[in-house]
């Protein structure tokens, strides 16, 4: 079992930053996806960013291109986000979540049945 345990999130201003940390534990040797996603109230969940171990391509989703960074640490075990330019519409509960894959249709990232979802850490932004 897969447990996520994230971190870092917090009220900024707008044209703020803030990272957030991911770390997970009791992952199977091997490859595997690790991301974000996000959830505004009233609002579907969004898949943010996703890295594949290895990967030199993370996916970003368009709302976030050219803001948000994703990494991993050397043991592929803990994923960062760093959001520049935060803006009051990336308000919302953001998840860690990890896959097997990271499966991307028709421009954004699908989480299967076999995902594991962190408790979520919540990112303000204000004027």
């Amino acid at each position: 079992l897969v447990h996520l345990v994230e971190s870092g999130g917090d009220s900024v201003q707008a044209g703020g930053s803030l990272r957030l940390s991911c770390t997970a534990s009791g992952t199977s040797r091997g490859p595997f996806c690790l991301g974000w996603f996000r959830q505004a109230p009233g609002k579907e969940r969004e898949g943010v960013a996703a890295h594949y171990t290895g990967s030199t391509s993370p996916y970003y989703s368009d709302s976030v291109t050219g803001r948000f960074t994703i990494s991993r640490d050397n043991a592929g075990n803990t994923v960062y986000l760093q959001m520049n330019s935060l803006q009051i519409e990336d308000t919302a509960m953001y998840y860690c979540v990890a896959d097997r894959e990271c499966t991307v249709l028709a421009g954004h990232w699908r989480v299967g049945s076999t995902a594991s979802w962190g408790q979520g850490t919540q990112v303000t932004v204000s004027s």
